[in-house]
């Protein structure tokens, strides 16, 4: 099948689109897992405390590098051997990581779980090559949708599925699903081989003439690299909060994270605002929506209101939510060859800012107590407003 007729044979219907959403979701959660299962892996396999933290880190940095070195690859390769590929390198990784006895064994497969499970990103632009531009923006949000939840069900998931069956039992039925996912997507996905052609040391140096080239792109990656940091410190900073302020169990703060998975509903509705023309202030009120959110829940805390909180964890996450997706519409649209290296640019560059405020959530928040993330998370997303209004949205909102 020639690309020209995977254009005028493949239809994305509303089946399709949720099956791409599943698979997004079922593929982002593996980077999560680590995180919840944290302290039953380093008793099993004996790793000190130290190194703990280095389990999730690795699995990060796994990703960051799929997201450089892997995702832009979709604007020259063929996309769909692509996607399967990364699939069955996931699959592979997880039964690694299910069969580790030694430390060394589970770090290898846990970057290499990272590592391949860029495949959603590599899946969600190539969706919208089967939509009109003026749906674009929907199909990003239906398949977002499912992105998220696959991030904010993953930790909940993994700790009820530990307590029952241990925590390999996690990465055996994830490889189970992931094989079922990848072959489903091997009966629907059509054939799209881009037509350009470059080695790939000049597609890796593109990304950064994209990023010269491209000032929405770089506006994009500021505002909502801030909001995502404030998103990161929050659901890094949190668990610790619902512990030593209102006595939580680790089941009830997994109950908590229920309220965050929630926020993915505000996925579809943001790209229907964005369709309608409706980007520039959807982007402000968004982000406006998280600062306010961080800065209501110092008071929210203080008065030791957790069902406030939650509602709060909500709100924020929908804002969040709903910049990333209209972003992405905006991000996609620069230029529909290069999509891959556009997305590898800009979710590289969130990936960062998110990495950077996860590492300071703890420590912040053990220095200066909630008010400190409160105030910290406020003043980021004032900063996201002032860079974005200072464009003027002209750029940033086309």
């Amino acid at each position: 099948m020639t690309n020209a007729t995977a254009h005028t044979t493949f239809r994305l219907t509303p089946a399709i689109t949720g099956l791409f959403a599943g698979v997004c979701g079922l593929t982002v959660a593996n980077i999560y897992y680590a995180q919840a299962l944290i302290g039953p892996i380093t008793g099993a396999l004996a790793i000190s405390s130290t190194w703990a933290g280095s389990i999730v880190t690795l699995t990060q940095l796994g990703y960051g590098a799929g997201l450089v070195l892997i995702v832009p690859l979709c604007d020259q390769s063929e996309n769909r051997r692509l996607i399967l590929l990364t699939i069955a390198g996931l699959v592979v990784s997880l039964i690694g990581a299910a069969l580790s006895t030694s430390v060394a064994t589970f770090m290898l497969f846990s970057v290499t779980i990272g590592l391949c499970s860029v495949g959603s990103q590599i899946l969600l632009p190539l969706a919208t090559h089967f939509v009109e531009p003026g749906q674009r923006g929907r199909t990003i949000g239906n398949i977002m949708g499912g992105l998220l939840s696959g991030i904010m069900l993953s930790r909940p998931v993994a700790n009820a599925m530990a307590a029952a069956f241990g925590w390999r039992a996690v990465f055996w039925v994830s490889a189970v699903v992931m094989m079922l996912a990848g072959l489903g997507l091997a009966r629907v996905l059509p054939v799209q081989a881009p037509t350009r052609r470059m080695s790939y040391g000049s597609l890796l140096r593109s990304i950064m003439h994209l990023l010269v080239q491209y000032r929405t792109l770089r506006v994009r990656i500021a505002c909502h690299g801030l909001v995502f940091a404030a998103f990161n410190m929050f659901w890094t900073a949190i668990p610790l909060l619902l512990h030593a302020q209102f006595g939580f169990s680790q089941s009830k703060i997994a109950l908590f994270a229920l309220a965050g998975a929630g926020g993915a509903l505000a996925a579809p509705l943001a790209g229907r605002l964005a369709d309608a023309g409706l980007t520039r202030p959807a982007t402000l009120s968004a982000i406006a929506l998280v600062g306010a959110t961080s800065l209501t829940s110092g008071w929210a805390v203080a008065a030791g209101w957790i069902i406030v909180l939650a509602v709060l964890a909500l709100l924020l996450d929908g804002g969040v939510q709903t910049n990333q997706v209209i972003s992405q519409r905006v991000v996609y649209s620069l230029n529909d060859t290069a999509r891959g290296r556009l997305n590898a640019a800009y979710m590289g560059g969130v990936f960062v800012c998110g990495a950077l405020g996860s590492s300071c959530g703890a420590a912040l928040y053990s220095i200066a107590g909630w008010w400190g993330f409160a105030i910290a998370g406020t003043l980021m997303c004032l900063a996201s407003l002032a860079l974005f209004a200072a464009t003027n949205g002209r750029h940033a909102a086309s």
